[in-house]
């Protein structure tokens, strides 16, 4: 009996270092990128930042409200390294990830100026990942041409992604996947295929329900989630005058609070959920009590 529970002993001995070596030999994902491991905890954050404001501030807020990525503004036309370095100082020490901001409409068939946006981006060496907002829907000649602007765009999101080594992640509308391409391609899961992950602008000032933070963004959650991408569900601070309902400007930073934390609870049954990102710093902090 002694020899058997030795040799029971010895195999659990075995099996408990093999383990300890395999999640040794794992390296460490960053927050945000591995929706296959885990939903984003309540009160995962990530911000918008536009303007170019004194790096303490920022992030002596972000790291209050849970902030743990940045997406800060980046314009390789302009000298703007020194602000950025120190940006890039306090969001290490803060454990926030920053990723380099831009995007124009234009560039949907501009290719040239975005690649020497995200090359710029990478050779600073200053940012985590690519943050792209190009919104091709708010051209002129979308409605009469977007069989032709499409292909372009998801054109541009894989010459981007190819660029450089930077991971690259994309604002999309909510209701994307409602565009079907030739042949009967999803747009929402042909961008899907070539970002390492979106952030849906889901502009609304509610929770849940039908037309809500989550209720719009249902579908691409459920797309992102079976391909293992993942997805910030996006908030509004700022006054859009034609549309009151999709923003918390006029409301309050606690009802914000309050929506958000639901939007939290309510999310976490989508495997592709990796929080809230808020747009942006400077009407999230105009919020008044």
């Amino acid at each position: 009996m002694r020899r058997v529970l030795d040799s029971a002993a010895q195999t659990l001995l075995c099996a408990l270092l093999v383990a300890v070596a395999l999640i040794a030999a794992t390296p460490p994902r960053l927050p945000g990128l591995a929706p296959e491991t885990s939903v984003a905890p309540p009160g995962t954050r990530a911000m918008w930042l536009w303007e170019h404001d004194d790096p303490g501030p920022v992030v002596d807020w972000a790291a209050a409200n849970g902030v743990r990525a940045l997406f800060a503004y980046y314009d390789p036309r302009t000298d703007d390294t020194a602000r950025l370095r120190r940006l890039r100082e306090l969001c290490d020490a803060a454990g926030i990830m920053l990723d380099a901001l831009g995007g124009e409409p234009g560039w949907t068939t501009d290719h040239a100026t975005a690649l020497a946006w995200a090359e710029g981006a990478a050779a600073t060496g200053l940012f985590h990942g690519l943050h792209l907002d190009v919104e091709p829907y708010l051209l002129p000649s979308w409605s009469q041409d977007q069989a032709s602007l499409v292909p372009q765009y998801l054109s541009l999101l894989d010459e981007t992604a190819t660029a450089t080594d930077l991971p690259l992640e994309a604002d999309v509308p909510f209701w994307l996947p409602t565009v079907t391409l030739a042949g009967g391609v999803n747009l929402a899961d042909a961008v899907l295929a070539r970002v390492s992950g979106v952030t849906v602008m889901s502009y609304r000032n509610t929770a849940t329900g039908a037309n809500s933070m989550v209720g719009v963004a249902d579908d691409l959650l459920r797309r992102a989630g079976r391909v293992a991408k993942p997805v910030r569900l996006g908030a509004e601070t700022q006054a859009l005058g034609d549309c009151a309902y999709c923003t918390f400007h006029g409301t309050t930073a606690g009802q914000l609070h309050r929506t958000l934390a639901a939007v939290d609870s309510a999310a976490q049954r989508y495997p592709a959920f990796a929080g809230i990102a808020v747009h942006q710093y400077e009407s999230w902090v105009a919020l008044s009590g």
